[in-house]
């Protein structure tokens, strides 16, 4: 067979630029599927992208799909032949498969002998099949809000102007979204705005990117970063590229041209974090920072064209930042004409969930749990109550009014301004923190306390109204609450009980519809988000099961079981011995052992079992110390030494012995041997 390049590409008007990359991977993957499904074969499949274009290019497509042997089976032998002669049903089956009787063939199956026909299908043209698939696929496309234009009934996220489909240098005839497919696609709307017609599929690439089109989505990134690191290199000036905003300013753009602008330096008396949230949120900017780490008073725009006149464009781009930065220099000097203690009245009126009241009930309910943990973990009380008071008051001020993504940055820099605390002022920026998995914890001890007490107070609180999180739906972050509960309790190596915590924090709210086995409800799922923490960690499924297998409930604790499990299952004696206790656990369940370990020694029949006896004996002494200073690794690794007396019981040794006390000794001592490997977790469960 043969095979060609394949090209789709459907011309819009200027898509959303944060839409371009999961709509032009949504049409790759349908068209993949669809190639999959009717069984043509093809190579590489790209997605490409752009402001106007959507686009798709499949390499290596077969001209067809391939032949097919297809066996149809007729009627049973018996029914078929009477007296030697065919049957009605032998000759209508030979009709249905256009040839006569004698041509047909036996199949032996085990049911018996049928009647049957073989035949060579031929596998169908690939541009006969493409029509269909390219609609389907762009019929699917996840499409967050459609839209009609004209007199037209189709709708789309944008209007739609042209369709290409070219197989090689063949036009595929076909059409969707009430456009007919062609050869003809478009350049750059203002360097080549005349109608290029491709000869081939393969020339698609190319011929744009001499229109001044640069379809291809990663080359036009890094074209992007290159640009804005070269003019950062021109101005001694370090460039911050946020991966989000070249994302997004490469869907603005189709030929990127980088310039620097620049304003004035009295905007600097702001603070960087505002002129960066108003460059990046407003305009789309790249900022400079200098060999200080301190914010210069310059920027970088993207262009989307090459302008014999850049200085043009850039006094243009100046123009427009300086009203952007003066407003937040107003919303700053307005905002510390207030201390931020003035506002926390203001957070009555602020609804944080119409059953759980404003933010000023979350506030006091969130110094409460915060002030306990500070005492628990040396911190200051005072200052942990304080900084949960202060909390949310800079959602009230303007400038987190205007830019939200500043919250805690602002309060930090505000109550500084108030003369608070510094450790008070540093919680309030790191109550958010983490913000994702792999993120940094607060560092100050009333920062720690604030972050889980806002936390816990989110998660009792949510799970009391009964708006448990359920598959993707979890309006008020509940996962991501819980991970950064387990990673802050864990990194900070604050060795707090979440039972604890989470009955302190139930008790702070006056009334939850589900108050009732909340708190382990509400423990079953933090603990059960490990599994999460466990895989990030590179901690193996059946580890991370054995350890929850057992009541831990200090994720500090669970973490340190975790690890050392972890390392005890890559021992040369670890799968013996979770076979062990695997075969121990499942002979103790079936004779409903009531759990004793009292061993008689005077019992003892076989020399194995006394040695196990023996074995057992020396190792809880060597590892009882150690489990009571949670030295689990070291335990586990003294504990591997049970492999052979195990071993050689289990060979020499026959549990269900005749004599009942005799049996009771000796479940009495492999119930020994589980309890101390249950000190740390249930390591039958490694068997899985």
């Amino acid at each position: 067979m043969a095979a060609n390049t394949l090209l789709v590409e459907l011309g819009v008007e200027e898509l959303p630029p944060g839409a371009i990359d999961d709509l032009s991977d949504a049409l790759a993957e349908g068209i993949r599927r669809g190639l999959v499904e009717a069984d043509i074969d093809f190579g590489e499949v790209l997605a490409h992208g752009g402001p106007r274009r959507l686009a798709v290019q499949v390499g290596e497509l077969a001209d067809k799909q391939p032949d097919r042997e297809v066996e149809r089976r007729g009627p049973a032998l018996a029914a078929a032949f009477k007296e030697g002669q065919p049957t009605r049903a032998a000759e209508g089956f030979a009709r249905s498969c256009g040839v006569g009787v004698d041509d047909l063939i036996h199949l032996e199956t085990d049911k018996g002998t049928w009647l049957g026909y073989r035949e060579l299908q031929q596998g169908e043209a690939t541009t006969a099949l493409l029509p269909a698939i390219v609609e389907k696929a762009i019929g699917a496309l996840p499409v967050p809000k459609n839209m009609r234009w004209g007199a037209s009934r189709v709708e789309f996220s944008r209007p739609v102007h042209w369709l290409v489909m070219l197989y090689g240098s063949e036009v595929v005839e076909a059409s969707a979204l009430g456009l007919q497919a062609g050869r003809t696609t478009r350049g750059h709307r203002f360097h080549a705005p005349a109608p290029i017609e491709l000869a081939h599929a393969d020339d698609y690439l190319g011929a744009l990117e001499q229109a001044w089109v640069l379809a291809d989505r990663d080359k036009r990134r890094e074209r992007i970063r290159e640009q804005v690191l070269a003019e950062a290199e021109v101005q001694d000036a370090a460039a911050v590229i946020d991966e989000e905003l070249l994302v997004e300013v490469s869907g603005l753009v189709e030929w990127p041209v980088a310039l620097t602008g620049s304003f004035d330096e009295r905007f600097l008396e702001v603070p960087a974090e505002c002129l960066i949230s108003s460059m990046k949120a407003n305009q789309k900017y790249f900022h400079l920072l200098d060999h200080q780490g301190r914010l210069k008073p310059l920027f970088i725009t993207i262009s989307n064209i090459d302008s014999h006149e850049p200085e043009q464009v850039i006094q243009g781009n100046e123009k427009v930042i300086r009203p952007r930065l003066a407003d937040a220099a107003f919303f700053y000097d307005t905002d510390r004409r207030r201390p931020l203690a003035d506002r926390a009245p203001e957070l009555a009126g602020v609804v944080f969930q119409k059953k759980l009241g404003t933010l000023e009930d979350k506030a006091h309910r969130s110094a409460a749990v915060a002030a306990f943990i500070a005492g628990r973990i040396d911190g200051d009380v005072a200052q942990a109550r304080r900084a949960a008071e202060l909390g949310k008051c800079d959602l009230v001020t303007e400038m987190v009014l205007e830019f939200p993504e500043l919250q805690g940055i602002m309060g930090r820099y505000y109550a500084i301004n108030d003369g608070e605390a510094a450790e008070v002022a540093q919680a309030l920026e790191e109550q958010y923190l983490p913000r994702f998995a792999s993120d940094a914890i607060p560092q100050s001890h009333t920062g720690l306390a604030l972050a889980l007490a806002d936390r816990l107070d989110t998660l009792t609180g949510i799970f009391g109204i009964g708006q448990r999180p359920s598959g993707t739906k979890d309006p008020f972050a509940l996962r991501r609450a819980a991970i950064g509960v387990i990673n802050i309790l864990v990194k900070g190596k604050l060795a707090l009980d979440l039972r604890e915590l989470l009955e302190l924090a139930t008790a702070q709210h006056q009334e939850l519809p589900y108050a009732e086995g909340l708190v382990d409800e509400v423990l079953t799922y933090m603990l059960d988000r490990f599994r999460a923490w466990a895989r990030d960690e590179g901690i193996d499924t059946e580890v991370y099961l054995a350890v929850r297998a057992r009541p831990v409930t200090q994720p500090l604790d669970f973490a340190r079981r975790l690890r050392a499990v972890q390392g005890f299952s890559r021992r040369e004696e670890a799968a013996a011995l979770a076979a062990a206790n695997k075969r121990v656990s499942n002979i103790l369940s079936k004779q409903q052992h009531d759990g004793s370990t009292e061993v008689e020694a005077g019992l003892f029949q076989e020399t194995a079992e006394k040695a196990l006896y023996e074995a057992l004996a020396s190792r809880r002494q060597a590892v009882m110390p150690l489990f009571a200073e949670a030295r689990y690794s070291e335990a586990l690794d003294a504990l591997a030494g049970l492999r052979e007396p195990v071993d050689t019981f289990f060979d020499q040794v026959m549990v269900m012995a005749e004599d009942p006390a005799v049996r009771r000794n000796r479940l009495a001592l492999l119930a020994g041997l589980q309890g101390l490997f249950l000190e740390v977790a249930d390591i039958a469960l490694l068997q899985q």
